[in-house]
């Protein structure tokens, strides 16, 4: 799904972010400012997405959870991940009141995954990566690599490490390799 994201629907998508996060916080529901859309919409869009916090300080990665897929609109989907990353990551304590602060938000939109029969085709900093073998599955965001420097063999190499598997297990006749883009946006 090719689509864009205004950059009035990007500001509503992370106000409405840190409002779950600062109502979890502080004990109350969050009060979110009405919003008007129609049907052409991005905010309305069925599609995944994964909301990522980072330090301020060191832009450490504070929490990061999302969906593939999603059968209810942008804008609810985005609620839903920005209290599971802050608060549900199991890699992460719940996040702190006095982190907040520090905290920025990021917000990735997902168009659908397409099925990638040649793995030498994906263009870092383009694709992202969704690999399922047997039980197993990892995704990468289309930003990881190029945050983490990575060349196209190395992205290959860490969606397996990701998932759980030994390198190169994406080549193995029974595994899936998904590619999907995003369109990445942040408080920053």
């Amino acid at each position: 799904m090719e689509f864009t994201i205004t950059e009035e629907e990007q500001k509503i998508l992370l106000t409405q972010a840190r409002e779950v996060i600062t109502a979890e916080l502080e004990g109350r529901k969050p009060v979110f400012e009405k919003v008007e859309t129609n049907n052409d919409s991005s905010l309305e869009k069925l599609c995944g997405a994964f909301v990522s916090l980072h330090m301020k300080s060191g832009h450490a990665l504070r929490g990061c959870i999302g969906r593939m897929t999603a059968n209810l609109p942008l804008i609810e989907t985005v609620r839903i991940m920005a209290r599971e990353a802050a608060f549900g990551d199991p890699r992460f304590s719940p996040l702190k009141k006095k982190e907040l602060p520090d905290c920025e938000i990021e917000i990735s939109a997902l168009s659908p995954m397409s099925p990638c029969p040649d793995p030498w085709q994906v263009k870092v900093g383009v694709h992202g990566l969704f690999l399922i073998r047997g039980s197993r599955s990892g995704v990468l965001l289309p930003q990881v690599p190029v945050e983490q420097g990575w060349n196209l063999e190395q992205y290959l190499d860490y969606i397996c490490i990701k998932a759980g598997l030994p390198q190169d297990s994406y080549k193995a006749h029974d595994a899936q390799l998904f590619t999907f883009t995003a369109v990445v946006f942040g408080e920053q």
